[in-house]
């Protein structure tokens, strides 16, 4: 068995700073902040950083813009995520406020929000007993309350959704909206 314990990945000339970004951008999609962090780890003058990543946009392999819109799409569709959830997503992979912002927006700008928290729950609400019965054990309504908040939804619709489906929606009648920090990064 090899050990790797105190091994470090060398440090890599512009030219192999280059070959190594374009290899991770074919690997996985990334904004331009967080190959920039990657390359800064491995880069052995900071300043090649800048001109590897300015080489990338002249080429069309980095576009912030084009990762935010895919990205948001593809929370979209594959997860049903909400706005919040994605923006945020978003934020901590380095995009800029506005343009993820931008992104959301045109993505989500026709998405009916109540489908979309309809069809969440229907995929990712798991109880034993049918959910109309099953939401009436107060311990059941907050966690799907949670699991609803966490995926980006907005307070006022999840509520909403819920008495929709709960026998007893007077136990929704309790539930206080969660300060909305959504300008903090």
């Amino acid at each position: 068995m090899a050990e790797t314990t105190g091994r470090r990945k060398p440090r890599l000339s512009a030219e192999a700073l280059f070959d190594f970004a374009v290899k991770s951008l074919a690997m996985r999609a990334q904004s331009t902040g967080e190959l920039r962090r990657k390359l800064a780890q491995r880069a052995e003058k900071e300043a090649d950083v800048e001109g590897v990543i300015s080489r990338l946009r002249d080429y069309g392999y980095l576009n912030d813009r084009r990762f935010a819109e895919s990205y948001a799409g593809s929370k979209l569709e594959n997860q049903g995520l909400g706005k919040s959830r994605v923006l945020r997503d978003l934020r901590q992979r380095s995009v800029s406020g506005p343009l993820a912002e931008g992104a959301v927006n045109r993505i989500y700008h026709e998405v009916d929000e109540m489908g979309l928290i309809a069809n969440f729950i229907r995929r990712k609400v798991r109880t034993k007993a049918p959910l109309p019965e099953a939401l009436e054990d107060p311990k059941v309504l907050a966690s799907a309350y949670r699991k609803l908040i966490r995926a980006g939804f907005s307070s006022s619709n999840v509520i909403t959704a819920l008495k929709r489906i709960a026998k007893r929606q007077d136990l929704l009648d309790g539930f206080e909206p969660p300060e909305q920090t959504e300008a903090a990064p």
